[in-house]
């Protein structure tokens, strides 16, 4: 019954904000106009489209406020009067009032906020769908800024969730695409970064290792965390001074070089992405400023950790290698590469996959963003994905989430952005330090520990083997061989390693001999 009603409650706010008649205005058809007459009779929608549809989504509670969020950044789909209402809700979604905030800081400490802070200001400097932020000074001086979770958030959220997950079942008996798609597992996906943004803590987890990540960087800078005084409800961080970077003309008379400003936005992204596997996955403009202090000019400052995504070593080197086969042209290979990762059935034919992905992509290579219909793009994928019957990644469906809000944020800063060229040298060198000899010594270092333990056991497991009762020889003996194998390949890699390091050192004597 509970879920009963929140559905009815999300019919009724359809219908009082008037987003029936904002679905379908834009058909053409006689019969489409005639019909939206017809369901908006009666009704009185006085309110701009725009208002409506950004107090709806407020009203309707975080999960929808967040889809919004994402449409906010892609102005190359909406409306600018959409758009421009969308973007209220990355950092201007209604407050709770001060009094409660005060009171929920309190009654996370347990005691007065005058004990805490040296001084408290009452109005927030930004609100969200999940929290908002106040300004405050610590006893020792120092300048804060103090998350606060809203009150009641589980209990909307897990509504909400529900009802998705019921959609998703009925989207996989319904819909021949049900299974390709895996709306379930996208759901349950979902689930788990939003029931981690509820908790603060996690949050302070999450920037501290993304500061520590970012630290050799120097191309953003993420606030400190004052672990004293982080909770679960409540944290405190280190106070970050910079302009919002969806306020162009103001970084502009600032100085600060904007195409810079973009291309620095595609390094971050891929370097979080591929080089570290831990990314920042909300990254609308309401969350990204830039610095204007001379020490740090022109650097990003990313707020707002409560989702972070994590990449497994084998999804990055597929994603990574889809990526630089199409920056290349190399249509065969990204065939082959879907082929490989199961993303596709293995009975697919790599050539008719292969023309396929030519004709989505190639129209849009050497293109700067505004020129590129995403929408057309997205079109296009959709209906090749459906004839080859490519299976959705749901483990990957927040890293589509975040590039599609870097892309959208590239657009608004520099239309004139080529993303490939971009991203292209970037992945080309991750890529040579993988499979390079970089590479090789980083996978020896990671795993010279593990064998230095193992190494000294094999002849103990050996003569264990030889002493084993009938009946459990082939277990252990498989173990043993299998570590033996492990043992045989590090011999490998080291003896060839050191072959090619020589080789190496031969070839720049002579080429240096011939100069």
């Amino acid at each position: 019954m509970r879920h009963l009603l929140r559905l009815l409650f999300i019919g009724f706010i359809v219908l009082r904000y008037g987003l029936d008649e904002l679905a379908l205005s834009g058909f053409r058809q006689r019969w489409v106009r005639a019909l939206v007459r017809v369901m908006t009779l009666g009704r009185r929608l006085h309110a701009p489209r725009g208002v409506r549809l950004r107090e709806a989504l407020e009203r309707l509670g975080p999960i929808f406020v967040k889809f919004g969020q994402v449409l906010s950044t892609r102005r190359d789909l909406l409306p600018d009067d959409l758009a421009d209402e969308l973007a209220r809700l990355q950092d201007r979604v209604p407050p709770f009032p001060a009094a409660l905030a005060r009171q929920l800081v309190e009654h996370a400490y347990g005691r007065p906020i005058e004990d805490i802070f040296a001084s408290f200001e009452a109005e927030p400097v930004a609100s969200a769908s999940i929290a908002q932020v106040h300004f405050a000074t610590l006893k020792s001086g120092r300048e804060v800024a103090v998350k606060v979770l809203r009150p009641g958030m589980l209990a909307v959220i897990e509504d909400d969730l529900t009802l998705l997950r019921s959609i998703a079942r009925w989207i996989e008996r319904l819909s021949s695409d049900g299974k390709r798609l895996k709306p379930r597992e996208v759901v349950a996906e979902f689930d788990n970064y939003l029931h981690d943004e509820l908790d603060l803590v996690r949050e302070a987890a999450n920037a501290a290792q993304l500061r520590r990540n970012m630290q050799g960087l120097n191309l953003v800078l993420v606030p400190e965390m004052v672990w004293d005084l982080c909770t679960t409800s409540v944290i405190v961080m280190e106070r970050m001074y910079g302009l919002p970077i969806s306020q162009a003309q103001r970084l502009r008379d600032a100085g600060v070089d904007i195409p810079k400003l973009a291309r620095d936005g595609v390094t971050i992204f891929f370097t979080q992405v591929f080089r570290d596997g831990f990314f920042h996955a909300d990254m609308h403009p309401g969350n990204i400023q830039v610095s204007v202090d001379p020490k740090t000019f022109g650097h990003y400052i990313a707020l707002d950790f409560g989702i972070v995504g994590t990449l497994t070593e084998f999804d990055k080197e597929y994603l990574a290698q889809n990526f630089i086969a199409f920056f290349r042209r190399d249509y065969k290979r990204v065939a082959e590469l879907h082929v490989e990762s199961g993303w596709v059935p293995a009975n697919t034919r790599v050539d008719e996959l292969e023309g396929a992905i030519r004709a989505v992509c190639e129209p849009h290579f050497d293109r700067p963003l505004k020129d590129i219909s995403l929408g057309q793009v997205l079109l296009r994928l959709f209906q090749t994905s459906r004839r080859f019957n490519v299976e959705i990644q749901p483990q990957l469906v927040l890293l589509q989430k975040t590039l599609l809000n870097v892309e959208g944020l590239g657009r608004q800063l520099d239309p004139e952005l080529d993303l490939w060229n971009t991203a292209k040298p970037f992945l080309e060198r991750w890529m040579n330090e993988q499979v390079g000899w970089r590479g090789l010594l980083l996978h020896l270092k990671k795993e010279a520990p593990r064998y230095v333990q193992l190494l000294p056991e094999l002849p103990r497991l050996l003569h264990d083997a030889l002493r084993t009762p009938r009946g459990t020889e082939p277990r252990l003996l498989e173990a043993v061989l299998a570590e033996q194998r492990r043992t045989n390949r590090l011999l490998r890699a080291i003896i060839y390693g050191a072959i090619g390091f020589l080789l190496g050192l031969v070839a720049t004597q002579v080429m240096t001999h011939w100069r």
